[in-house]
């Protein structure tokens, strides 16, 4: 029997009395990160029972939404990127990519 090797990933949610977030610290030993603070996460895993998405989005009150629109249009562009590798579908990648250019755009995040 071969030997299972195991990778943790770690999430810690600071949250104020009315559960908000406050603050957002993650580790991942196999990455080189402990205990790194983060202002926004996003998470989906694929239930393969349901077949969902289950997802847990949160951002502390400090993340400013400059900053979350920054961060949705890389988190699409990761996407993407992603997506194409999964399934090699180079049109729909290249539509997706075609989103990404747009919605920057519109939110004037490229310079």
């Amino acid at each position: 029997m071969a030997n299972t090797i195991t990778s943790k990933i770690e999430l810690n949610v600071e949250l104020d009395e009315n559960r908000v977030p406050e603050k957002i610290h993650w580790t991942a030993q196999d990455g080189g990160i402990t205990n790194e603070e983060a202002k926004a996460m996003m998470l989906a895993v694929w239930d393969a029972k349901t077949q969902e998405t289950l997802r847990i989005d949160l951002w502390t009150k400090e993340m400013p939404v400059d900053e979350m629109k920054v961060f949705f249009h890389q988190t699409l562009v990761a996407m993407s990127d992603t997506f194409y590798k999964a399934t090699q579908d180079d049109k729909m990648s290249a539509t997706m990519k075609d989103f990404c250019d747009y919605f920057a755009e519109k939110l004037e995040l490229k310079k």
